[in-house]
């Protein structure tokens, strides 16, 4: 299928599809909608793009819709305090995005006058914006040629080339692939063609091939083989590490602190712990008191698994922390915690009680 004549049966029998099959979202502007005058909103285009990094669609799309009703465009976000964005991205996992969202923001409102580039190399330097970033935005939200690898795209050609070098050693190979076959005249539909067809039609474990516009070429189904794609490297188990989790009470209050900017949940706050390590250790309580076992929660991050003893006490007569607030019990959820101190906060004494 490296033939011209092929390479471009590919491209009209996928845009085709596309334009018959192609998901609705919120911020996409498909081909009715540009022969209806409407166009992209490259601010619209660069959240969701930054949300979607390491979260589905189903999962991202309800913070895009708050996001844009708290802050419309984006210099709006950029006058937002970097606390009120941490609180309204917790639950999407990986925070140094929400870090880097805002920092962009930043640059884009006070250097840019507002206005998202055109180009790669002015996409690229801006904060939180990678290759695969500033290749989506270029096709997205300009139409402009541009090289979009994503999970479903590198699902897509493994299968259809069979492409038998695991990952992500053959992601050299997949994206030249993926630039070869993108159809210049529509980049934009294009890319987001081939995510779709990954996401809805070539999914990991049902693929529906009946349905597939390329399954006339797709060299893993004419061999019934294409679940085997892509090849992956055996999968090392995660490393586990310990700690231990003091939730501190004083009168209908829960004491939380704020993480280092760099690291792990950085920016976010956390009720305090102990360091996170190999052994078991208790650590050092904060204060001297008679602390109750709250049992242990687990939480998987991407590179380990975290197991948290979870011990509680009513703060000691006239101790008061060094660092971090006193957070009203019936409004955490007004704080920027991550997914596993909600957690921790979820064995506190009467919650999830009456």
């Amino acid at each position: 299928m490296d033939e011209p004549q092929n390479i471009a049966a590919l491209r009209r029998a996928l845009l085709d599809w596309y334009d018959r099959e192609g998901r609705r979202l919120p911020w996409r502007i498909r081909p009715a909608d540009r022969s209806a005058g409407q166009i992209a909103d490259p601010y619209a285009v660069w959240l969701s793009e930054i949300m979607l990094q390491q979260t589905t669609v189903p999962h991202a799309t309800p913070y895009w819709f708050r996001f844009l009703e708290l802050w419309p465009c984006v210099e709006d976000l950029a006058a937002a305090p970097r606390e009120d964005v941490m609180r309204e991205w917790a639950g999407l996992g990986y925070y140094a995005r929400a870090r880097n969202l805002h920092a962009c923001a930043i640059v884009v409102a006070s250097e840019l006058g507002g206005r998202f580039p055109d180009t790669m190399e002015g996409l690229r330097a801006l904060p939180g914006i990678g290759d695969y970033t500033a290749n989506a935005i270029l096709a997205a939200a300009f139409d402009k040629p541009a090289s979009v690898v994503d999970g479903n795209v590198e699902r897509v050609l493994t299968r259809f080339y069979r492409i038998a070098t695991p990952m992500p050693k053959a992601k050299p190979e997949i994206r030249r692939l993926a630039g070869e076959l993108s159809d210049p005249a529509r980049p934009g539909d294009y890319a987001q063609a081939i995510m779709d067809l990954g996401a809805t039609i070539c999914t990991p474990r049902s693929p529906d091939c009946g349905a597939c516009p390329w399954s006339f070429a797709c060299q893993g189904r004419a061999q019934g083989d294409m679940l085997t794609y892509p090849r992956k490297l055996k999968k090392i188990a995660r490393p586990i590490r310990h700690g231990t989790a003091w939730l501190v009470r004083r009168q209908g209050r829960i004491w939380l602190r704020q993480r280092a900017d760099k690291g792990l949940l950085g920016g976010m706050m956390e009720v305090p712990s102990s360091e996170w390590g190999e052994a078991r250790a208790s650590g050092q309580p904060p204060f001297d008191a008679p602390w109750e076992d709250r049992g242990e929660i687990r939480h998987v991050f991407t590179h380990f698994e975290l197991r948290l003893a979870v011990r509680e006490a009513e703060a000691a007569p006239g101790w008061e922390p060094q660092e971090g607030i006193w957070a009203e019990d019936a409004q955490l959820g007004d704080h920027a915690l991550p997914s596993v101190m909600h957690k921790v906060v979820s064995r506190r004494r009467g919650a999830g009680e009456g």
